[in-house]
């Protein structure tokens, strides 16, 4: 039986793990292709439709997900509209790039190990400042306009507020940063996004927060906002080309359409130290599952190709999982305070 072209196993298959990502999207401002994407290039769809296919993915979570952010107030639209412009030129460079190494035969590879290395060395960074508390650590922000402690700002970002390179702009609470900064930012996700197949979030939501001090929650929403237009520009040069399968796609927004709205929600109920360390922790489990789909390409071993795939669902799953437990266990705690007050 078959939905969609594909096979009914498959359909739930996607489902199921467009609801988790989902989750994860709206949690963390990512995750969406940084997970499908390999995923589909396991599964074995040409990089050009992995690739494809993900950046839609992206764009129809991210308006989803947007929108929930949006009703929290953690969107910072100045900040967001300025990371557009950056984005979209960097957008349109990684493209040509992915299409010029896939008529190399390079591109599954090349992609790969990129991979590789962004996803660990970034979750790395996230998760051992994460743990040692450099900045963000408790509690958690409803607002885009709510002024900011400087003590939660990491050190990193202090220090690149304190070199004043004109011109100058105020962001959300009340942060002043260079112009060139958020542009330099925004072309170095825009590149990624349009090389990876990915909204470039999990890069740029730890960059909002290491290199300019954005709080969390409005780091998420800024950058979900600003992948709604990355993930749509993308997602059209992409189909121009015939590299948006939709029987793929469908199903997976199906799945996150539900998933995304959750996410969003968390945000502004998980300790801000917690979303930083769940962020850290997929991406490293990330790292290791593409690493091993490159080792069984390498090899010729189709196990650790099966192994790679295995990991990448188990990761979206338990990270979903640990984000909708925290969720539910600090909404109960809230619940119980009023009358522990009490007694």
């Amino acid at each position: 039986m078959e939905l969609f072209g594909i096979g009914l196993t498959v359909l739930v298959l996607f489902v199921s793990f467009g609801f988790m990502v989902g989750v994860l999207f709206g949690f963390f401002g990512m995750g969406g292709s940084f997970l499908v994407t390999p995923a589909l290039l396991v599964m074995g769809y040409p990089a050009r439709v992995a690739v494809g296919s993900g950046m839609a993915f992206v764009f129809g979570t991210a308006v989803i997900a947007t929108l929930k952010h949006h009703d929290l107030g953690q969107v910072d639209y100045k900040l967001g509209g300025l990371m557009i412009v950056g984005t979209s030129v960097g957008i349109e460079i990684g493209r040509i790039g992915v299409f010029y190494l896939e008529d190399l035969g390079l591109a599954s590879g090349v992609i790969g190990v990129t991979y590789v290395v962004l996803l660990g060395t970034i979750g790395l960074f996230v998760t051992y400042n994460a743990l040692n508390g450099d900045g963000g650590g408790g509690g958690h922000h409803d607002a885009a306009n709510e002024e900011i402690d400087p003590d939660a700002i990491p050190d990193i970002a202090k220090k690149i507020q304190s070199y004043r390179v004109p011109p100058m702009m105020t962001i959300a609470g009340g942060i002043q940063v260079s112009l060139w900064m958020v542009l330099g930012v925004a072309f170095a996700t825009g590149l990624l996004s349009g090389f990876l197949g990915v909204g470039g979030g999990f890069i740029r939501m730890p960059a909002m927060f290491y290199l300019i001090g954005v709080p969390v929650p409005v780091a998420v929403g800024t950058d979900l906002f600003e992948i709604v237009f990355s993930g749509g520009i993308g997602s059209f040069l992409y189909g121009m080309e015939g590299g948006v399968d939709l029987s793929i796609v469908a199903p997976l927004l199906a799945g996150s359409a539900l998933g995304a709205r959750i996410g969003s929600a968390a945000t502004s109920i998980v300790d801000e130290g917690d979303i930083k360390i769940y962020f850290g922790l997929m991406l490293l489990g990330g790292s290791v599952a593409v690493a091993f789909r490159q080792a069984g390409d390498y090899l010729g071993m189709e196990v650790l190709s099966t192994v790679s795939f295995a990991l990448i669902l188990l990761s979206a799953l338990l990270v979903s999982g640990a984000v909708i437990y925290s969720t539910i266990a600090t909404m109960r705690a809230r619940s119980k305070a009023p009358r522990t007050s009490v007694d």
